[in-house]
């Protein structure tokens, strides 16, 4: 028997054809994209506006959209104090024949350009300012309150979740549980920040999380430049040196040192030092 939906495929806006997208978009928020200059990704698109904004496009599966929705940008716009694109307008809607879901929101252009990659391999010679706002911006969003449930890698976080990847280095019997929950961008690397302005962007996936998941997923895209991770762990130490934020940078080591971890990834090493050292601090109490 056959069915109006077909199965799950592989998806990756990088090589498939976008344009009806494209035209959609342009149709209902009454803009020009600039396709000549347009970022793919794989399950997001990016292009400028005629009228100076910015429009992301992302498609999402049916079962990567859960109860709370899949509106992190338009939320964060209610964010005080955290430096973001200012958000203006998002439109969701189904694709045709297919369990699928798009959304597209338009930003303020972001300030500056972004860091680099999610992973950076040479140090981005911040400023002492840089580092100020960067701080300024995750202890404004952590004093917030929030109903949304943070979604890193699109896959909602529960304790289930953070103490089954702790166990790989901890023993079963240890207590994982995460005490303090607390609003988190959940996505913080290199590549949704800005430079030599500090900005914060891509909001899709923001919400309650243990403290210091955000502290500590920064420190682990840092770990290929040792002077950079250890100015994060500088910067971020009320975080990270809590009880939740080492069990946050264990949740962090797991997700290096999984099985399917390049062998030539130049974190690996010092993860597993520091999931060693922070796993021997835990049980010593």
């Amino acid at each position: 028997m056959s069915s109006s939906l077909s199965a799950p495929v592989p998806l990756d806006l990088r090589v498939e054809p976008v344009g009806e997208v494209l035209d959609e978009v342009e149709c209902a928020l009454r803009v020009q994209l600039d396709r000549g200059e347009l970022v793919r990704k794989r399950r997001s698109l990016g292009a400028r506006t005629d009228r100076g904004t910015w429009v992301r496009l992302e498609r999402r599966r049916f079962a990567k959209i859960d109860s709370q929705g899949w509106n992190g940008t338009e939320c964060a716009a209610l964010l005080e104090g955290v430096a973001k694109p200012q958000w203006h307008r998002g439109i969701t809607w189904r694709q045709r024949d297919d369990a699928v879901m798009w959304r597209a929101d338009e930003t303020d252009l972001l300030p500056d350009t972004p860091i680099g990659s999610s992973v950076l391999a040479s140090d981005p010679g911040l400023s002492d300012e840089w580092w100020l706002a960067f701080n300024a911006s995750l202890d404004a969003l952590s004093a917030h309150h929030t109903s949304r449930i943070a979604t890193p890698d699109t896959v909602t976080i529960t304790q289930n979740g953070v103490a089954e990847a702790i166990h790989r280095s901890l023993p079963a019997g240890f207590d994982a549980m995460a005490n303090e929950w607390r609003p988190a961008h959940a996505d913080l690397n290199w590549a949704n920040m800005t430079g030599p302005e500090f900005c914060l962007f891509d909001w899709e996936d923001w919400g309650m999380a243990p403290r210091g998941l955000d502290a500590a997923s920064l420190w682990g895209n840092s770990l290929a430049v040792p002077a950079l991770a250890e100015r994060v762990r500088r910067e971020r130490r009320h975080d990270l040196e809590s009880r939740d934020g080492k069990l946050m940078t264990l949740f962090v080591c797991a997700k290096i040192l999984a099985p399917d971890a390049h062998p030539e990834d130049p974190r690996l090493e010092p993860a597993r030092l520091m999931a060693a050292r922070i796993a021997e601090d835990l049980q010593r109490g």
